[in-house]
């Protein structure tokens, strides 16, 4: 799944090629595309026609298109497989094309959702003073959202009493990181995943909010993570950040500090990457 940083490119270029701009039609072309919106797609391609899109925002892995003068807003919720293309009217239809958004513009670009295991999709709410759709009021700031709380941020770890990547993943302690980028922000802080958050100390937490900061800007200035096609951005392209990975996926590898090779183990129905070495587990309480 998506996470921040690959939720930001597509914001930055939807942002570019699709605010502004005045829906003079939508179309759903697969109902499960927008099963999330309870009203049914013929109610969801209604409500969106005539509006002008506001500025794409994002909080966390949470996208959203504000329909101005509405009170609403288009949540985008990519699961797996989801993308948001901008292509030409006369692009052929892709395979997996399952919602398609014109505009009463002389611009020859339309808007796609595109999803091949449909675990994705476009739904409609209303949206809350702070301009975020209601459904996800309760997502935390991420951590590059200038208005993240740091010290409250450390306050909460420690009332967690949890292990420190279950923390990371905790979208309503802090939004946007998933497995890929907690694994390469521990790696860089050398803390093994299940060090209990108990344990940390204020310059302990600045320090990794540090680590997950750079390595979600490194991510951005290169586009992103993309393992295989079904993560691009809007127009199509593959971010490069898994060139550049430490930890994730390197299970056998030497690891990039000190040569010891690169472990994976399975935690949470995901698997963790970590250097024995560099990030040794926290001693077992007798």
């Amino acid at each position: 799944m998506p996470e921040l940083p690959e939720v930001e490119v597509v914001r930055r270029g939807l942002a570019r090629w699709v605010a502004d701009r005045t829906v003079a039609d939508a179309e759903v072309l697969h109902p499960r595309a927008v099963r999330r919106h309870a009203a049914g797609p013929d109610d969801f391609a209604h409500r969106l026609k005539g509006h002008r899109v506001g500025t794409p925002h994002r909080r966390g892995k949470y996208l959203w298109l504000p329909l101005e003068d509405t009170g609403e807003a288009v949540l985008a919720h990519l699961g797996m497989s989801g993308q948001l293309l901008v292509q030409p009217h006369t692009a052929p239809d892709e395979k997996h094309l399952r919602i398609r958004v014109r505009f009463a513009d002389e611009l020859d670009t339309e808007l796609r959702f595109v999803d091949q295991r449909t675990f994705g999709g476009l739904s409609l709410h209303d949206t809350t003073p702070d301009g975020l759709p209601d459904v996800i009021a309760h997502i935390a700031r991420d951590p590059l959202d200038p208005l993240f709380d740091d010290e409250a941020f450390h306050q909460a770890l420690r009332r967690k009493r949890t292990t420190v990547k279950r923390a990371l993943l905790d979208q309503s302690l802090i939004s946007g990181v998933g497995n890929i980028y907690a694994d390469e922000a521990l790696w860089r802080a050398r803390l093994h995943y299940d060090r209990p958050t108990s344990t940390f100390t204020r310059p302990r937490t600045l320090q990794l909010l540090g680590h997950v900061r750079d390595v979600m800007n490194a991510a951005l200035a290169v586009g992103g993570t993309s393992f295989d096609s079904l993560y691009v951005n809007v127009n199509g392209e593959s971010g490069y950040f898994d060139r550049s990975l430490d930890a994730y996926g390197r299970e056998g590898l030497p690891c990039r500090r000190c040569g010891t090779a690169v472990r994976r183990r399975p935690w949470m129905n995901r698997s963790s990457y970590y250097c024995p070495k560099c990030q040794r587990p926290p001693r077992t309480a007798p």
